[in-house]
């Protein structure tokens, strides 16, 4: 039996002189030399405190302007929005939007706590179902996370209450946000998520964080612009205005 006791031969020590060859050579293509203790220091404090960049003038402002401002950025990129008082609403305004475009009552929704306990049986006319989106699903409803002012974006998490399928497949998406989770920039989001991430309660960061702006659009074809290439070619938001009914409690957390 063999006695080696000089241990693994890819240990630590060995990885990290690897690293700093690979690092050293990159340096010196570029001409720089190594970065002094004060430099990896700073290097090193910034990553730790998150500092925010600039921030430009739309991702800024008081509730009524960020939400007034994410309303606008969202129609300007094809999106239709509406506002209802609060999360009962929510059914009848999907109904509604089926209607009005005159399509199928059936729906998939995400397979989220908070949306299932809404009256959704309570439209009589609407077929739902929750879990992933399949080929033939035509329409999906989903929380988002956070909305972005400064440019009308929504932010989705996946997870097992919202599966990313829902964000794509279908050909209409419907998406509700409540007021309380617009922030005015995208490094908001990022504070956000960790927050959350942070505090818990059953939340921890997903796999997939989808930045959604606008439906599906590309011109990749004779610079003519064609909506639903490699996702929904229709986007409608409902907005819940839970900041003026007092439901909010500062930290939904929607995966």
């Amino acid at each position: 039996m063999s006695d080696n006791k000089s241990g693994p031969k890819n240990g630590p020590k060995t990885n990290n002189a690897g690293r700093a060859a690979i690092l050293g050579a990159i340096r010196q293509s570029l001409g720089r030399p190594e970065l002094s203790t004060d430099a990896k220091r700073g290097l090193n404090e910034h990553i730790a405190k998150h500092r925010a960049n600039l921030v430009p003038a739309r991702g800024k402002g008081d509730r009524a302007a960020l939400i007034k401002r994410f309303r606008e950025m969202a129609e300007a990129v094809s999106c239709t929005v509406e506002t209802v008082a609060d999360a009962a609403h929510l059914p009848a305004a999907v109904a509604d939007y089926l209607r009005a475009n005159n399509l199928p009552t059936q729906v998939t929704l995400a397979p989220d706590e908070w949306l299932a306990g809404l009256d959704w049986e309570g439209q009589s006319l609407l077929e739902t179902k929750s879990g992933a989106a399949g080929i033939d699903d035509l329409v999906s409803v989903t929380p988002a996370f956070a909305g972005v002012a400064e440019t009308g974006t929504l932010v989705a998490l996946s997870g097992a209450g919202h599966p990313t399928t829902l964000n794509f497949v279908p050909d209409y998406h419907v998406v509700a946000l409540p007021t309380s989770q617009i922030v005015g920039a995208y490094e908001e989001v990022w504070a956000k998520l960790r927050k959350a991430n942070k505090v818990g309660r059953g939340f921890t960061m997903p796999r997939n964080v989808n930045m959604i702006t606008g439906p599906s659009r590309t011109a990749d074809i004779a610079l003519t612009i064609e909506l639903g290439a490699h996702g929904p070619r229709s986007l409608h938001i409902v907005l819940i205005d839970d900041e003026t009914a007092g439901e909010t409690d500062g930290e939904t957390e929607q995966a």
